[in-house]
């Protein structure tokens, strides 16, 4: 951890008039721990998000603004994913490159190209995506430059927002999180010349997990909920394309507010999320105009989530069963996407392991690595509770526990 961050947290207990014993018994944790972090130990986001409820402020201002440290051995990935850094990050000079010869398909083709890649996204084949998103974006890019009037061109640039937009979610999957940023705000600017406001919005839905995903809260909160006020639907007449990206966005602002100890706002937005699942009344999936699926349960998992990020193990044990997440609600409602399913596995795996229930956190764990391998091993919470399993175990390692070690890169 930074020393900035060590400064801030002890900066600011100072400030409340704590001491350390104070701040620990506050925040739920051991002295010894409050000593470690002040020290500049390894802290964890829930663990951030106790220290800022018991010193009143938002996580964020536990936060360093200084130089990251150093990477040991970041060359690596810089060998792949050419292709995209090309057609997203491409030289610029002085003078013009020459334009490189590329077949104009039609749009038809080229959206069902785009279906195709967020066919593989939520296959987790990372590969094919790496493979086939450098020519769909060539080809939107061409079938852009050669619109022949402005009602095509309206229509391509939509197009061509699809395929940055899916591009980006991928980008942030792999947590190419500068790269994804390019192709995200590169896809809401096209979608806003278009006219295109729900393409536009799902954009922004992206870009709020990526900035979640970089510890951003407030502008990820702040962004969703503008957004949210400009195409808030009325419920009545709101198609499913409009009730979810609203409902999307909600998830998004409480995402961000509970990670930001700012629980009432948190409270308003699940409200919201569960009004738009309700209108919609079972998961929708439809990727011209969703960010993702969404749904009564996509929203209660999301609900547990919270209670996840509180270290509250028995409440997600105990809702992750009931009501939209019950056998039979799945079956009539439908089930969220794997990635929203898997990570709401992951908070049960955390639930069994808070709890001491090391089996049955490796169950569900060997259960992930069984049907979703390659997701999994973009998951550092994966990596996390698995190590903090492997850390409590007294006796010797499973062969089920040898093989998550493994398979997640976990020596030692």
């Amino acid at each position: 951890m930074s020393p900035q961050i060590s400064n801030n947290i002890r900066s600011l207990r100072r400030r409340a008039g704590l001491s350390q014993e104070e701040l620990a018994a506050a925040a739920g944790l051991s002295t010894t721990t409050v000593g470690k972090i002040e020290q500049g130990g390894s802290v964890r986001m829930e663990t951030f998000a106790r220290l800022a409820h018991a010193l009143g402020v938002d996580t964020e201002a536990l936060f360093a603004s200084g130089s990251p440290h150093p990477v040991p051995d970041d060359k690596g990935n810089g060998r792949y994913l050419l292709a995209l850094r090309r057609q997203l990050m491409p030289p610029i000079g002085l003078v013009d490159a020459t334009a490189t010869s590329v077949t104009v398909a039609s749009r038809a083709d080229l959206e069902r190209q785009i279906d195709a890649a967020h066919t593989h996204y939520h296959a987790d084949e990372y590969d094919e995506m790496a493979r086939c998103l450098p020519g769909v974006l060539a080809g939107t890019q061409a079938a852009l430059f050669a619109a022949e009037d402005d009602a095509s061109r309206q229509a391509m640039l939509s197009t061509h927002a699809r395929a940055q937009l899916v591009t980006g979610k991928y980008l942030t999957q792999v947590r190419q999180y500068d790269l994804a940023y390019q192709a995200l705000s590169a896809g809401i600017r096209d979608a806003r010349a278009a006219e295109d406001q729900i393409t536009a919005a799902v954009g922004v839905i992206g870009l709020c997990w990526l900035l979640l995903r970089q510890d951003r809260f407030s502008e990820a909160q702040e962004l969703a909920v503008t957004t949210a006020d400009v195409v808030e639907p009325r419920m009545s007449t709101a198609t499913p394309g409009q009730l979810a990206a609203w409902g999307e966005l909600a998830l998004r602002i409480a995402s961000a507010a509970v990670r930001n100890n700012r629980a009432e706002d948190a409270r308003d937005a699940r409200r919201m999320a569960a009004s738009a699942a309700s209108a919609l009344g079972r998961e929708s999936s439809n990727f011209r105009t969703h960010w993702g699926t969404f749904g009564p349960a996509t929203a209660a998992v999301k609900t547990i989530e919270d209670l996840s990020l509180k270290r509250d193990a028995r409440g997600v044990l105990r809702d992750s069963d009931q009501g939209p997440l019950a056998t039979a609600a799945l079956r009539r409602l439908g089930r969220p996407s794997p990635s929203s399913w898997n990570r709401h596995r992951l908070d049960v795996v955390r639930a069994h392991a808070l709890l001491g229930s090391h089996q049955d956190a490796m169950d569900e764990l060997t259960g992930l690595r069984i049907e979703a391998p390659e997701w999994l091993k973009h998951q550092s919470i994966a990596r996390q509770l698995m190590q903090d399993i492997l850390k409590r175990r007294r006796r010797t390692l499973t062969k089920d526990m040898r093989l998550m070690a493994s398979h997640l890169g976990i020596s030692g």
